[in-house]
């Protein structure tokens, strides 16, 4: 082979080792990426979409002007668990009611974790469609004990729902359906409805302090 074709070769080979290694790295960028993205929209313990990914979905909902509600609910005396059979077993609970809430079917769009021991469902429907699943949800958390090995321990929530209303904000939505979970928790009924009427976002009765901090 020619010295020129020899040069030739070589040029050829490094420019194709160039793009390789270019498109390795590429590609490295791109699934470091898309991890990312994945760990910002979703909980670390339960693999369910969290507050964020919960809102945007939301947040699309309401552009697109269809009916949709939210459902939340908050595990019963959850602290209790942790206290008494240690943080791993309460991250068991959570991922096990976190994996009951996902499989519930539609009109359930979105099943969430928002923080500790609170859950949300974002559901596609007009207000009886919302209150039938924030019942199956409620029914779907305590069905059956929860399995910890050496314990089966049975599980209780509190659940809240409203639905949206024209001129209401996603804001008030979400105190609205935390209020009510509220509610229900306080009186034992279980699940407790909140009807959005009003695009005000002042205190409502029984709100928690710490409610209005954490939006």
């Amino acid at each position: 082979m020619s010295p020129i074709l020899t040069s030739i070769v070589t040029a050829a080979g490094g420019i194709l080792a160039g793009l390789a290694l270019a498109g390795t790295l590429l590609w490295r960028q791109q699934q470091a990426l898309t991890r990312a993205r994945y760990a910002a929209e979703h909980d670390d313990t339960t693999g369910l979409p969290n507050r964020r990914a919960l809102l945007a979905a939301a947040g699309r909902a309401a552009q697109r002007g269809t009916p949709f509600g939210l459902v939340l609910l908050d595990l019963d005396c959850f602290k209790a668990i942790n206290d008494t059979l240690g943080h791993e077993a309460g991250n068991d609970v959570l991922t096990e009611v976190g994996r009951r809430l996902a499989a519930l079917r539609a009109p359930v769009r979105l099943a969430a974790r928002l923080s500790g021991d609170e859950f949300a469902l974002l559901v596609d429907g007009n207000p009886d469609d919302v209150a039938a699943v924030a019942r199956a949800a409620w029914r779907a958390v305590g069905r059956d004990p929860v399995d910890l090995g050496a314990h089966a321990l049975a599980v209780r929530a509190s659940v809240g729902h409203t639905s949206a209303a024209l001129g209401v904000s996603l804001r008030t939505l979400l105190h609205q359906a935390d209020t009510a979970m509220y509610q229900a928790k306080q009186t034992g009924t279980g699940v407790r409805g909140a009807t959005a009427t009003t695009g005000h976002t002042r205190p409502l009765p029984g709100t928690r302090p710490r409610d209005l901090h954490r939006r």
